[in-house]
């Protein structure tokens, strides 16, 4: 009899990563086992030496009670194998942002892009007034106006050391600024017939310092330069329609999406066309990559503190942290179309989507992975921004409470929380664990085009319709 009561405490479990892969073997685990004790349990077997936190997931749903409690409260028969999915989290944590610290006049038209620097201490924005303005964090002032272009910036993207801001206009040309003085390096760069509609710098892992980077053109073609020989070194053609996104990828090869509802992969040694992802009944507005973060960030961590003597060193830390990042698993794409899906590829593993992902009503405007590569937001016309994992593609919770569609999303660097910005005049920031609005920001007087959150993870900007750039701090 002693012995029967013994049995039913336990509960038989295997513990997987997120991509299924099984940790050891099953084991009957007591069935007031908390996290804090599976969170050992995993520590050991994994041999890691500095302990990690981890979360659980049983079905999709985040564990945080006892496995016995749990499984009553859900209905899980605890005869069966219990199947626990464990992902590390992030050792530090980021603050949510909760207050507006400055707004910043400068701009006379709408700001349309807004981007920080690869280690977090610079900031940039783009404007229909046809500038590019670099902004002093520390004073919250306005430190450069780059003046050059003939009609609106519409991207702006820094190379991932930091020293190059190359901005794109509606009229076609590309312009790189040195950030330290604001003035142009160099002539413009001419080769597009109509307005840039994304930048990408190729990746300091692969190269360092950062020479080239490539342009995604409303004409339908992309073009790779190199800013030491200021010129067009490749032309990327084959689409039949207009380029929305373009992405230089960690392994070397550029993705783009298309209105022709194509993704094309290309190769960057002689710029030819190596893949066709095809799926998308509709235009493809957004792609993201699941390293993103890392190839965004280079060789600068969270704390954007650390300073290199020489690039081939800082060539050398990017790679570790791209490697770190992406583990044994392949480079993720994911894609999000005005067919109101989005699809999750593993390029060089099929031509086949790894999952076709559905739930949004209106067109998926933005799509970007969390810098761990765990989670994949989207942003919507229908108002909504729903998370998925960013592994399997299914879906994990839709997060309500924009009025207006939603333009523009942006993580911080622990993956714990989700900022967006919206059509409603609001930004918004989100609870991921708790799939909850963690902090409403109002203050604008129009309609938010972009947002960025800094990645050392202390300052979110954003500007849109009403000219001003706003900085938000924790």
């Amino acid at each position: 009899m002693a012995m029967e009561v013994e049995a039913e405490r336990t509960v038989m479990c295997l513990l997987t990563d997120p991509d299924d892969t099984p940790l050891g073997q099953f084991m009957y685990l007591p069935q007031h086992t908390t996290t804090l004790q599976l969170q050992q349990i995993v520590n050991r077997l994994l041999q890691n030496e500095e302990k990690m936190p981890y979360t659980f997931y049983i079905e999709n749903k985040e564990l945080n009670e006892a496995l016995g409690v749990y499984a009553e409260k859900n209905k899980i028969s605890v005869e069966k194998v219990l199947k626990i999915v464990y992902q590390p989290q992030a050792i530090f944590r980021i603050r949510p942002v909760n207050r507006c610290s400055a707004t910043i006049a400068g701009h006379s038209e709408a700001v349309l892009s807004v981007a920080f620097s690869p280690d977090g201490q610079q900031l940039a924005s783009g404007s229909g007034d046809t500038t590019v303005r670099i902004w002093d964090l520390n004073t919250q002032t306005p430190l450069y106006t780059c003046s050059g272009h003939k009609n609106w910036v519409l991207c702006i993207a820094w190379s991932a050391d930091g020293k190059y801001l190359v901005s794109g206009s509606k009229s076609g040309e590309l312009q790189c600024w040195d950030p330290q003085t604001g003035k142009p390096s160099g002539n413009p760069l001419i080769g597009h017939k109509k307005w840039i509609t994304g930048i990408s710098w190729e990746p300091v892992h692969l190269a360092a310092p950062c020479r080239r980077f490539v342009s995604a053109g409303k004409d339908g073609d992309a073009r790779i330069w190199d800013i030491t020989l200021k010129k067009c070194v490749m032309s990327l053609t084959g689409h039949t329609l207009a380029i929305t996104c373009v992405k230089w990828g960690g392994d070397g090869f550029i993705y783009t999406g298309s209105q022709d509802c194509t993704i094309k992969v290309w190769e960057t040694t002689q710029g030819k066309l190596i893949r066709e992802l095809k799926g998308h009944g509709h235009w493809v507005n957004t792609l993201a990559l699941s390293t993103e973060y890392v190839l965004r960030t280079g060789a600068y961590d969270h704390t954007g503190k650390k300073q290199y003597s020489s690039p081939e060193e800082m060539k050398k830390a990017a790679l570790e942290r791209y490697n770190k990042m992406k583990g044994k698993a392949p480079e993720r794409l994911v894609s999000g179309s005005d067919d109101f899906t989005m699809f999750l590829w593993e390029p060089f593993v099929s031509k086949q989507p790894k999952a076709r992902m559905t739930g949004h009503q209106q067109l998926v405007n933005h799509v970007y992975f969390s810098p761990d590569g765990q989670w994949i937001a989207s942003a919507s016309f229908d108002r909504s921004v729903r998370i998925w994992n960013g592994t399997t593609g299914k879906f994990f919770g839709v997060l309500r409470g924009h009025v207006g569609p939603v333009y523009q999303i942006s993580w911080s660097a622990d993956s714990r929380l989700l900022l967006s910005g919206s059509k409603d005049s609001t930004l918004k920031v989100w609870d991921i664990r708790t799939m909850k609005l963690k902090q409403d920001l109002p203050g604008h007087a129009d309609e938010v085009y972009a947002v960025d959150w800094s990645p050392d993870g202390e300052k979110v900007a954003s500007g849109g319709k009403d000219r001003v750039l706003k900085l938000w701090m924790g």
